[in-house]
Formats: structure tokens, C-alpha cells, sequence
């Protein structure tokens, strides 16, 4: 890497948004991890760097991958289902997952000196009719906080909606900035219960519920996935605390999915979750009284499909994350009690 005074020519350095002084360092007050950096090192992520005792990011429009990928596979299921979103991330994470599923961008630091640099101007350029809302994935969202504070009002203006895909371990001012910004959805990644989550992601799972529960409360729509892995989180009581937990934070309504492990990273010995123990998850959380259950990886399964609450009609049937059938009315209730269906946008627009 350069010396730290040359990076601030660099496009992608930009001042950071959320951090204060203390002595001589510099507390970054993006995530929760709240890293204490001295002069020329860099925090956690290593997107962070402390130069001349001010905090910058080194990822400001440092885009390691974009696509255009359908809503579904955020997966957000209760939100403009049928949509599509221009999807992108950077580099670097504040959790170490052993299990991680883009590991060649998340656990890659960034490199200033070769980035190439792409404006939120420039990003948006895409023909509109292409994708219907913004989503940052693949990496951790949180670490591209000052570019989304950039992006979100563009977005908005054209039209579009904003996501994140996220582990949900901002501070409470970074998650209130991004509300302002026009932040509409997310997708918060639970990695299992307290002791799992502490144990593989040097985290506090609290932490984590705390925004699920204050992004539902600042407007935005919510769902919640957890990876279900064996050995680690697949087990009743670990499925059961995650579900409660879900329902004193989240509530029945709000989506809960369930999603299959595959070998990837440091965990390429295991193998892959059996549908088994996800059905069981599925059944737990029924059971406890979550209304909207899904299972992910499992193309074709019927718990990928959309049920409602009351009657058991099948209300949206998917494969994977394509939309088959919609069968929901003009007002998203359903056609057969009447139960109205908790979700935002309609299908297809």
C-alpha cells in the first residue's frame, strides 16, 4: 500500500463519516466493533485507516462486483417481489466467518493504489428499465456507509428503492444515517444464537437484534435469514433461541428464512446441510408462531412458496428465485380469506 499521505489523492479515500478523537488515535464509530486506530494502521475491516489522526475509508466507489440480480435473491420475498436490483459491494468484513460465502471479496483487503474508481453517478448510468432499486451485498454494506449516504438520494430521485444485505452490525448512528439517506429494506444476516455467534463471529448476536428491532421502527421493511449449519447452529435449542428472538424483535410478521449450508471457505470438510434439519428449523419457528417461514438453497422445495397465515392458501409460488405463480389480490391479500399480506410493492412493478 502507499504511504498513508498519498492515499488522499486517491478517489476512493474519502474522509469517514462516523468517528471521533481520542489522544492520539481515532475511534471509528461505523460498526460496533468501534476500533481504536493509531495513526497509519487500519481497523477491523481494513477498510478504515487513521491518517494524520483523521479517519478515512479506503473503499469509497472501490466496486470488487455488480450484477443485476432479482429481489428474490437478497433473498427478500415480501419486498416489490418480481423486481430486480443493481447489486454491488467492495472488499474486507467485520466478521470472520469461517463459513463465509464470498470469501474472495470479504476476507480481501482493498488496495487504493489500484482501485478503479466508479462515481454513484456513474453507477446509476445503467438504462433504468434494467433493474427497479439498488442492493449492497457481497461484501459487508456497513463498510460502504459514506458511498450509500452519496447514493441513496440519487437512487431515490430516479426512482428507485435502496437494500442492503447485511450482518447487521452498524452502530445506531450509522443505521440512523442510512434511514435518512432513503435506505428502504434490509436483509439482516442472524448467524445463529448468543454463544455461536460469539464463538465464530467475535460478536455480540445482541447487537445484531438491536437493529433489526430499530430498522423496523425507523420504516424500513425487514427480513431475516440465518445460514442453518451443522454442528454449529442447526441443533433445537439453537433454532429455538434464534426463533424467539426473532419474534421479540422482529415479530410474527416479518419474514423468516432458513437457508442450506454448502462447503465453502474454511469449512470446505463439512457437508452440506441435509434438508432434514431445515425442515425442522421450518417447523420450530411455525410451531413458536413466526407467520412467514422460508427455506433457502432448496430449489423447488414448497417452503420456498409464500402460504398464508390463516387459510394455508398457496399464495406465491417460487423456484429458486424466480416468481412461478402470483396469486395475490389487487391489495396483497389473500384470494381465498381475505388476510391481508404483508408486502411491500406489487408484483412486477
Amino acid at each position: 500500500m502507499s504511504q498513508p499521505q498519498d492515499l488522499l489523492e486517491r478517489p476512493n479515500v474519502r474522509e469517514a463519516s462516523l468517528s471521533t478523537v481520542e489522544g492520539g488515535a481515532t475511534r471509528c464509530l461505523t460498526c460496533e466493533r468501534r476500533c481504536i486506530i493509531s495513526p497509519g494502521k487500519v481497523g477491523y475491516c481494513r477498510t478504515r485507516i487513521n491518517i494524520e489522526g483523521r479517519l478515512y475509508t479506503l473503499i469509497y466507489g472501490d466496486i470488487s462486483s455488480i450484477s443485476i440480480n432479482p429481489i428474490e435473491k437478497k433473498p427478500l420475498y415480501h419486498f416489490w417481489p418480481g423486481s430486480r436490483a443493481l447489486t454491488f459491494g467492495s472488499w474486507g468484513c467485520n466478521f470472520p466467518c469461517p463459513w463465509c460465502q464470498n470469501s474472495e471479496l470479504s476476507k480481501r483487503p482493498p488496495n487504493p493504489k489500484t482501485a478503479e474508481y466508479v462515481s454513484p453517478q456513474d453507477l446509476l448510468k445503467m438504462p433504468k428499465s434494467r433493474f427497479q432499486g439498488t442492493s449492497i451485498s457481497f461484501n459487508e454494506p456497513t463498510l460502504m456507509l459514506e458511498y450509500a449516504l452519496d447514493l441513496f438520494p440519487l437512487a431515490k430521485r430516479m426512482g428507485l428503492y435502496n437494500t442492503y444485505v447485511s450482518n447487521g452490525y452498524m452502530t445506531t448512528s450509522a443505521l440512523r444515517k442510512l434511514s435518512d439517506a432513503g435506505l428502504d429494506a434490509v436483509k439482516f444476516d442472524v448467524k445463529g444464537g448468543f454463544e455461536s455467534v460469539r464463538k465464530y463471529c467475535e460478536a455480540d448476536v445482541g447487537v445484531v437484534w438491536r437493529n433489526v428491532k430499530s430498522s423496523i421502527s425507523m420504516g424500513m421493511h425487514v427480513e431475516i435469514v440465518t445460514l442453518i449449519i451443522p454442528r454449529i447452529n442447526d441443533d433445537v435449542e439453537a433454532v429455538t433461541e434464534i426463533v424467539r428472538e426473532h419474534l421479540r424483535y422482529a415479530g410474527p410478521e416479518t419474514p423468516l428464512h432458513f437457508s442450506r449450508f454448502y462447503p465453502s471457505y474454511m469449512m470446505m470438510d463439512r457437508k452440506a446441510t441435509p434438508i432434514e434439519s431445515l425442515e425442522k428449523a421450518y417447523l420450530i419457528a411455525k410451531r413458536e408462531g413466526v407467520e412467514y417461514v422460508y427455506l433457502g438453497n432448496c430449489p423447488g422445495h414448497k417452503y420456498e412458496n409464500t402460504y398464508c397465515p390463516r387459510c394455508g392458501e398457496l399464495l406465491i409460488e417460487r423456484y429458486l428465485f424466480d416468481i412461478v405463480d402470483y396469486r395475490l389480490g389487487a391489495e396483497n391479500s389473500c384470494p381465498a380469506c381475505g388476510e391481508d399480506i404483508p408486502i411491500t410493492g406489487r408484483f412486477g412493478t
